[in-house]
């Protein structure tokens, strides 16, 4: 047991956040950037183990009973206070220059997230949230202002963004996407983080897919949650520790949870 309030771990996970964005946008763009093929054959960059070092170094020292578990170095520690790390979520875009890209913090206790960063400097937004304080955003300078999921509640005027029509394919849920994108309104892919704090925001109402590992999903959930949206597995799970995700506004939820699973 510690006596860190949630508000206390948020402003830890800020400040890294901060940090995180100076040197991923020293390394954005950059002619010498060391990009590496990792076994799973997605990108590795120097910037995401240059990243994912520096919070990992600062967790040391600010929370040293703490367990870490990031995406390119994996698990330390055991506690049940664990900081999730996806040092630069959107990979593949830092690397050819799409701006939709950004590091990832969370705090989960007890295997829940409480506490999610969603920084994204290249798109200057940051998104936060932590359980009974409200999701946020900052824009550029600007102050912070509190955000809310939208009210829509009729699939039809929903729009949805689906992330990757091969995601859905290869989980075998093509046929569900494609039933689901004659229910709602518009359709669109944003992909990686943008989809999610997008939906945060009241911009978008439905924002799914595949082939995800905890730290892609660990940051979004405190940020979706306190807007006053849901989000899930495809089962309806409401877990990070699966491979799916499935996020909504709330109202729309078992909706479109219903429409997918109508043609499984």
């Amino acid at each position: 047991m510690t006596d860190f309030t949630l508000v206390d771990d948020l402003a830890v996970a800020l400040a890294l956040a901060a940090e995180a964005d100076l040197i991923a946008l020293d390394r954005y763009r950059a002619q010498d950037l060391d990009v590496r093929l990792k076994p799973d054959r997605t990108q590795v960059t120097d910037g995401d183990t240059r990243v994912e070092r520096m919070i990992r170094d600062h967790l040391a020292d600010a929370r040293p009973g703490d367990a870490v578990l990031g995406e390119e170095f994996g698990g330390a520690g055991e506690s049940s206070r664990q900081w999730i790390i996806d040092p630069i979520d959107g990979t593949t875009n830092f690397v050819r220059g799409v701006p939709i890209w950004g590091t990832l913090l969370a705090l989960a206790i007890d295997g829940v997230p409480q506490v999610g960063v969603v920084s994204a400097p290249a798109l200057g937004r940051q998104w936060w949230g932590a359980t009974g304080h409200g999701a946020w955003v900052r824009v550029g300078d600007e102050e912070p202002r509190p955000i809310r999921v939208s009210g829509i509640d009729s699939l039809a005027e929903a729009t949805l963004s689906y992330n990757s029509l091969k995601g859905w394919d290869d989980a075998g849920y093509l046929d569900s996407l494609v039933a689901l994108s004659r229910a709602v309104g518009r359709t669109r892919a944003f992909g990686d983080l943008w989809s999610y704090m997008l939906l945060a925001e009241g911009a978008i109402d439905l924002a799914g897919e595949f082939d995800l590992k905890p730290w892609d999903i660990a940051a979004l959930t405190p940020v979706i949650r306190e807007a006053g949206g849901r989000l899930t597995t495809f089962d309806g799970d409401e877990t990070i520790w699966t491979p799916s995700v499935f996020a909504s506004n709330g109202v729309l939820h078992e909706q479109a949870l219903a429409t997918i699973r109508s043609v499984r």
